[in-house]
């Protein structure tokens, strides 16, 4: 375990929005160079660091999309006692995601106001977005890897030991092949297809990317139609990966990336499967309807420049019932639903 693979930096034209990265005037592209860094069972790679209980702080925002996933997946395999969670508040300047949300605005564990001193710490030119989720060494505060997409497969796959009795197997080996295509698909069309609409540079972009996102969500509509999750009878990853984009389309995607072709209540099977997961423990819980709306609302000022925050759209319909246990299935498999949220990372029901 070192200190190699120091991130490249961005090219001074890209215009940054809290991680997001697009040229003004062309079609918006996400800088995907992360700190390839992981976390290992045994650490024994060159750039793994070994899984240890207490060790390693998550650092992921409610607010974001990303680091959601990290959120829900943590709390799905029960490893609350061994990795512990830091949550930066919703809004942050273009410096650095901030802990304004904890007393003196200092992370309680790390000690620092701002997510950037984790990364300075180990990276001193990092020049780089400031991103969630990140994982951070607690006895040294350096940042270890923003893999955001690595961070919840190696949580699945090499942290077993410490997973609560009854988690769930998020990456079973026998789907693998299927679910990286899946995931592939959730992440290019969807997950990252609302910031393409949100960021296009120029009416014929954002035209293209409007036309292609709906599209996609079209192909999910006739998927999950039959089935009661994306790879059948119980909850995967891509599940987690789907829901958070899908649990922020009508709050926030539809109107301030002017995703408006239908919401999301528009379509049947999309909607009862949201639903389903929300209502399911170790999503719905984790969910910070206000703290999504202020960032998205706040933080993007190039979007919307008053930095209004809206007061829909009501949110009462996510514990509407579903009805998808018709289709049948499991969600948790032989497995069973993680116990209550802990009080000190309790959020409030939507209104």
């Amino acid at each position: 375990m070192g200190e190699q693979g120091r991130p490249e930096t961005r090219s001074d034209e890209e215009h940054s929005t809290g991680g997001v990265y697009s040229v003004p005037g062309k079609e918006y592209t996400r800088d995907e160079r992360y700190i390839s860094d992981r976390v290992t069972a045994d650490g024994a790679g060159e750039r793994e660091w070994p899984v240890e209980p207490g060790r390693y702080r998550l650092v992921a925002a409610r607010a974001c999309p990303w680091a959601n996933r990290a959120i829900i997946v943590r709390r799905l395999l029960g490893l609350e006692d061994v990795l512990s969670l830091g949550t930066p508040g919703p809004t942050h300047d273009a410096d650095s995601w901030t802990f304004d949300l904890d007393p003196g605005g200092l992370d309680p564990v790390l000690g620092i106001p701002k997510l950037k001193d984790a990364y300075l710490a180990r990276f001193p030119d990092y020049e780089r977005g400031i991103t969630v989720p990140a994982i951070v060494e607690e006895s040294t505060g350096k940042v270890v890897t923003n893999d955001f997409a690595q961070i919840t497969l190696d949580l699945s796959t090499e942290w077993t030991r410490y997973h609560r009795d009854g988690a769930p197997d998020l990456y079973p080996q026998e789907l693998r092949a299927e679910m990286d295509d899946v995931m592939r698909f959730v992440y290019t069309e969807v997950n990252n297809g609302v910031y393409r609409c949100g960021f296009a540079g120029s009416q014929e972009a954002y035209d293209a990317a409007f036309t292609r996102l709906f599209d996609a969500l079209d192909r999910l509509e006739e998927r999950l139609t039959t089935r009661r999750f994306l790879m059948g009878e119980q909850i995967t990853e891509a599940d987690v990966r789907l829901f958070t984009t899908l649990v922020r389309f009508d709050p926030v995607y539809h109107g301030h990336f002017k995703c408006n072709r239908a919401k999301l209540i528009e379509f049947p099977a999309l909607w009862g499967y949201a639903r389903d997961l929300f209502q399911t423990p170790g999503f719905g819980d984790t969910i910070d309807f206000a703290q999504i709306k202020e960032h998205y609302y706040v933080v993007h000022r190039d979007l919307n420049p008053s930095g209004i925050v809206p007061l829909g759209p009501d949110l009462s319909g996510w514990f509407t019932p579903h009805s998808r246990e018709a289709l049948g299935g499991r969600p948790f498999g032989d497995g069973t639903p993680p116990g209550p949220v802990r009080e000190s990372e309790r959020v409030p029901e939507p209104v």
